[in-house]
C-alpha cells in the first residue's frame, strides 16, 4: 500500500547568484510522520522550507503541498499548513490570548473557543492572560506552536522549536509534538540541529549538506546494521593479538582496559566463551548502537573545514 504523501518536493533547487543554496533537492514526507529535517547550519534547512511555504520562489523544480501544486494553488496548499518559521514574533505589551486573536483576525479569524483550546494544548491557558513580555522563552516557543495550530492544520513545520531551551522547555516541546502527532492527527516536520531530540521523536528523517540530500527515510534503516560489542577484558594487549588474528572480526581499542568488535550475534557467545577458556576476565560484553549524531558526522564530515563545492572549484582544487 503506497503512502500518502502531505509534501513533496520535486528537484527543488534554490541559487542566489553564485550561491547554490538548495540543489535537486526531492523530499516526500508521509501522512502521519513526524519528519526530522536535519543538516548543519548553511545547509539550506531554512530555505527549503520558506520555498515550501511559497515564501521563496524556487529557481527551478516543484512543491505539492496537501496534493495541490503550489505554483498553480498555494492557497488551497496553505490552507491546513500551521509553521514557525525561525523565532516566532509577538506583540509584547499584549497577552498570550491577545496575540492569537490578533494573529488569526489576520486569517480570516477563530472563535474564542478554539484560541482558549490551542492554548490548553500547548499549556499556556492558564498564563493566557499575561501580558507576553513576562514569557519565559519557552513559553514563547510554545505559543509559537500554537500560533501554528490556529488555522486547524493537518500538516505543521516547526523550524527549530528547541532553539535556545533549557532541558525542562526542551523537554516540554517534546512531549508536546508527540501530543500534536499521537493526540491530534497531526503530520509534522521537524527542523532541529538537536540530533538527540529528533532521535526520540522522529520516526522519518532527511539529511541534507549545501543544500543536496545526503539521506532519506527511517531511523532503522539509517543507523548501521553492524553489530560493534564493547569489551572490557584485562590482559588488554594480549586479547586484542588474539581476536585480531581472526578475520572474521574487525577490532579496534578504546582505552585501557575496552575493546570494540564488530561481530554478528552468532559470534557473540563465541567470543566470550573463547576468552574465558584462554583465562581472561571479562568484565563487560554489550552490544552498542551507532546514534543519530554519529551518523550524521559520518555523512556529512562534519569534523573536516567546510568548503562549499562552489568555493572549491574557484579555488582550483
Amino acid at each position: 500500500m503506497t503512502a500518502e504523501l502531505v509534501l513533496q518536493t520535486e528537484a527543488l533547487t534554490k541559487k542566489y547568484r553564485r550561491r547554490l543554496a538548495v540543489d535537486q533537492l526531492s523530499l516526500a514526507v508521509e501522512r502521519g510522520d513526524v519528519f526530522g529535517f536535519l543538516g548543519q547550519n548553511g545547509a539550506g534547512k531554512s530555505t527549503t522550507i520558506r520555498m515550501v511555504l511559497g515564501l521563496v520562489r524556487p529557481t527551478s523544480g516543484r512543491v505539492r503541498l496537501l496534493g495541490h501544486d503550489m505554483r498553480r494553488d498555494a492557497r488551497r496548499a496553505l490552507r491546513r499548513v500551521g509553521a514557525i518559521v525561525e523565532a516566532p514574533a509577538f506583540y509584547e505589551h499584549f497577552s498570550g490570548r491577545e496575540n492569537l486573536r490578533m494573529l488569526a483576525a489576520m486569517s480570516g479569524g477563530a472563535e474564542r473557543g478554539y484560541i482558549d483550546e490551542v492554548l490548553g494544548i500547548v499549556g499556556l491557558r492558564e498564563r493566557a492572560g499575561d501580558p507576553v513580555r513576562v514569557y519565559s522563552h519557552g513559553m514563547r516557543q510554545r505559543l509559537g506552536i500554537a500560533q501554528a495550530l490556529l488555522p486547524d492544520p493537518e500538516f505543521i513545520i516547526l523550524d527549530e522549536p528547541t532553539d535556545g531551551l533549557d532541558p525542562q522547555g526542551i523537554r516540554e516541546v517534546r512531549d508536546l509534538i508527540r501530543r500534536l502527532r499521537d493526540e491530534m492527527g497531526l503530520t509534522v516536520l521537524l527542523s532541529s540541529h538537536l540530533l538527540h531530540e529528533v532521535e526520540q521523536i522522529c520516526n522519518r528523517v532527511a539529511i541534507i549538506d549545501y543544500g543536496r540530500l545526503l539521506y532519506q527515510g527511517t531511523l532503522e534503516n539509517l543507523v548501521t546494521k553492524d553489530k560493534t560489542v564493547k569489551l572490557t577484558v584485562d590482559r588488554l594487549e594480549e586479547a586484542f593479538d588474539l581476536l585480531s588474528s581472526d578475520p572474521a572480526l574487525a577490532v579496534s581499542r578504546n582505552g585501557l582496559q575496552s575493546l570494540y568488535v564488530k561481530m554478528s550475534d552468532e559470534q557473540i557467545p563465541q567470543v566470550n566463551r573463547l576468552l574465558v577458556e584462554r583465562g581472561f576476565c571479562v568484565a563487560e560484553l554489550s552490544p552498542q548502537r551507532e546514534t543519530l549524531e554519529q551518523v550524521f558526522l559520518r555523512l556529512t564530515g562534519a569534523k573536516a573545514p567546510r568548503v562549499s563545492p562552489i568555493t572549491k572549484r574557484f579555488i582550483g582544487n
